[in-house]
Order: C-alpha cells, then sequence, then structure tokens
C-alpha cells in the first residue's frame, strides 16, 4: 500500500529496492507482491510496479533509475513566467483555457514535463500483460472527483471486479485499464498541480479523501497488508525540541501550506490502522468468549446489514525514521539540488526561506530532483532494513507455493496470498 506525498514518493522507492534486492538472501525467494494500491504519487509507484511485475530482479532498479534521473527544472515549472501564472491564479485570475485535446486543466504550477516522464517511463502495457500471467491480480488508484468530490477508485484486476464494494455513498468503484490519465489524476496534487481529465470528467489527488488504500485492497480480497507510509512520527526529543525552534515560522503562509498538505495527504493512515486493529481485537475477544463460530455467526448478521463481512487482517508499516521535512531544508540548505536555472534556484532558495529555518514541508513536496530522490531512496532502504525480523516473519507463509483448490473463488483465492498495497 503506497501512500501520497509528492516527491517524498522516491522513500517508497528505497523500500521496493530493499524488498526486492535485499529481503529475497534472507527470504530464498521473491516476496509476492499479488495486488498493489496506490494514491498520488503512490499511484505512480504502484503503476510502474505492477507494469514491471512479470521482471522482479530487475524492477527495483529500473524504478530507483528512473527517481535519480529526475531534474526539478524539466518536470515543474519554476521559471519567472510560472511564478507570475502562479500569482496571478491566487489572486483569483481564471487560468487560461485547456488547448484544444488537453486532458488537463487548472493549477498553480505547469507539471507537463512531468506527465511526459509518467507516459515515458512507465512500460503501460506491462500491467495488462502482467494482470494475464497472473503475476499480478489487481491494481487500483484512487481520484477525487472535482465536480463532486466523491472518492473514485480505479480497478485493473485479473479476475472480475466485485459488483458490490462500498456502502459509502462518497466512494466509487469503476473497472478500468488504468493507464497514464488515471495515474496522474491521483497524483494531481490541490491546488498546485493541474486537474485531469477522465472520459469528460475532472480528477484531482485522491489523497484528499483516501490517502492509504486499504479499503480498496481489502475489498480486492488482502489479508495481509504491507504499508508503507510518508510521514514520520516525532519521538518525544524531537517534541521537546520542535515547540520553541519553530515559534517564528507559525505565521508564515508556506509553512501553513506545507502543514495543510501533510494533514490532507499524510494523516490518514494511522486512523485506518487504529480502526483495523480494534477491529481484529473484537474479532479475537468474541472468539475467547463465544467460541469459534463467533465470527461466522457475527458476519452473516453484518452482511445483511452492511453488505461484506469483516476478517482479520494482518499489516505492517514501514514509516520514515527521519523527520523529511527537516531533511528537505537541510538538503536545499546544503545546496544540493541539481538546478541549472538562475531564476529556479531563487526561487526554490525563496520558497525554503517562506517556511522554516528547520524544515520545509511544501517543498518535500515539490523536489523532484535526482540527489533529493537518492537521499529519499537510502532511507527507505535503511528503513526496511531495520525492520528485517518481522518482514521475514511477515512474508515467510509465502514460502510454499500457492495452488488453486477445486472450486475456489476468486476473491478467495486472492485473500489467500500476500499484498503489498498502494495510496486509500
Amino acid at each position: 500500500m503506497l501512500s501520497g506525498g509528492g516527491s517524498r514518493g522516491a522513500y517508497e522507492a528505497g523500500i521496493i529496492q530493499y524488498l526486492r534486492e535485499d529481503l529475497p538472501r534472507r527470504l530464498g525467494f521473491q516476496p509476492p507482491l499479488d495486488i498493489v494500491t496506490g494514491t498520488s504519487v503512490g499511484a505512480i509507484n504502484a503503476a510502474f510496479i505492477a507494469s514491471t511485475m512479470d521482471d522482479p530482479p530487475t524492477q527495483a532498479q529500473r524504478l530507483v533509475s528512473a527517481w535519480r534521473a529526475l531534474r526539478i527544472e524539466e518536470l515543474i515549472g519554476l521559471g519567472a513566467r510560472d511564478a507570475w501564472r502562479a500569482v496571478t491564479t491566487l489572486l483569483g485570475r481564471e487560468p487560461p483555457p485547456p488547448d484544444p485535446g488537453s486532458f488537463r486543466y487548472g493549477g498553480i504550477l505547469d507539471t507537463s514535463g512531468l506527465e511526459r516522464f509518467v507516459i515515458k517511463n512507465i512500460p503501460w502495457r506491462g500491467i495488462e500483460r502482467a494482470l494475464r500471467k497472473r503475476a499480478l491480480l489487481a491494481m487500483s488508484v484512487s481520484a477525487t472527483h472535482v465536480g463532486t468530490g466523491h472518492t473514485v477508485v480505479f480497478i485493473s484486476a485479473a479476475d472480475p471486479v466485485p459488483a458490490s464494494w462500498s456502502r459509502d455513498p462518497f466512494v466509487r468503484h469503476r473497472a478500468a485499464r488504468i493507464g497514464p490519465r488515471h495515474v496522474l489524476a491521483s497524483a494531481a496534487i490541490p491546488l498546485l498541480f493541474p486537474s485531469v481529465k477522465i472520459g469528460g470528467e475532472f480528477y484531482t489527488d485522491g489523497g484528499l479523501r483516501q490517502n492509504t488504500p486499504m479499503s480498496p485492497a481489502i475489498r480486492l480480497g488482502a489479508d495481509r497488508m504491507l504499508l508503507v507510509s510518508l510521514r514520520h512520527v516525532a519521538t518525544p526529543e524531537e517534541q521537546a525540541v520542535f515547540g520553541p525552534a519553530n515559534v517564528e515560522a507559525y505565521p508564515k503562509p508556506l509553512f501553513l501550506v506545507g502543514k495543510a498538505l501533510n494533514a490532507l495527504m499524510l494523516d490518514h493512515t494511522e486512523y485506518d490502522l487504529d480502526r483495523m486493529q480494534r477491529l481484529n481485537a473484537i474479532l479475537a475477544a468474541g472468539e475467547a468468549a463465544f467460541g469459534p463460530q463467533f465470527e461466522e455467526v457475527m458476519n452473516r448478521e453484518l452482511v445483511r446489514l452492511r453488505g461484506a463481512p469483516i476478517r482479520r487482517i494482518e499489516a505492517m508499516q514501514i514509516r520514515p525514521s527521519l523527520d523529511i521535512g527537516a531533511m528537505a531544508s537541510d538538503f536545499v540548505a546544503a545546496g544540493k539540488i541539481i538546478v541549472t536555472s538562475r531564476v529556479t534556484r531563487k526561487l526554490i532558495a525563496r520558497l525554503a526561506e517562506g517556511e522554516s529555518r528547520r524544515e520545509n514541508d511544501l517543498l518535500s513536496y515539490l523536489l523532484f530532483d535526482g540527489n533529493w530522490a537518492s537521499e529519499l531512496i537510502a532511507l527507505g532502504r535503511r528503513d526496511a532494513a531495520a525492520q528485517e525480523e518481522e518482514l521475514v516473519r511477515f512474508f515467510a507463509p509465502c514460502a510454499e507455493p500457492i495452488e488453486e483448490t477445486a472450486g475456489e473463488s476468486p476473491t478467495e483465492e486472492v485473500g489467500r496470498r500476500t499484498q503489498v498495497t498502494g495510496v486509500r
């Protein structure tokens, strides 16, 4: 499960690198990643993983190389003209109408370079090929419908997508042949990036309502999930230092924008995990009190009431051991960014000054830079390595080949296999 956070997504590439290159030496096999779900930048990573699933040994290196090749000047317009366009848009000026045939509209940044990069560097036909070979069972990406504000979960699956989904009136699902537009829509950071048209309707970042894809993964049959979060949880020592060091930053508008993006895009995982753990505890307590038939009896009534049963889900989470916003501040201050344009360099410096001396959350979303990606990739790989024993225990049940049982339904077969899902 891959969540969203702009250029912070390089951290996810580091974890995939560990799973594909380091962990197999302990396991003796490639860990099976049967379902991939993602939101925002997690949707981009999820699409790359899904499209290269038939070649696991080289998958991580290709993903890491793509991130390290990024140059912010080539992906996002940050020149003088772009800065003027951003200012006038923020002051209420209508964005220019889209060109004939264009599928994007609005946004204060020109992201056409990022769109070309996504279209060019992901082997899109590989998704359907992996599904046909059953090297992949399903993938999903979530986006927000601009007109209604509802979450739409786009799904490509080897088996028919369930007709019934969620009774939540604000969530819809659609079977789709996932392509560049679905992923770019999911990754369209609100206000900053243009909305993307799919089938005549505009969509924006799926992280507004569903930044972690636990719900889609569970409904696709997952009972084991590896969650990748992009938010660091401060230690007590860090919290003690945080207050007095950053008081001067609170009134700054850009500082507040960065915190708002954190709230919109990074805070959902904890709620989902907590809810899942409570359900697991209820099932365990019910079985202890009423016997092994408790779950079956309760689910008969739940299916009637809510259309779906509940079951125990095993989940593991990997999250940054360092504050990525603070890392961004140090990165920019050290002058490590790969920028040739004087105007772009100056604009990035001004953005950094507009936040805080200690952390640059907003910039950490926009630094699509190879050197910055390398630092996050290394962090992701280290954090995954630090949880190696837990990962070995998590994937150990997958050591034996999984054989289909006669009469077994596709949903049951999916539910018996481990899944890594990418962004709610």
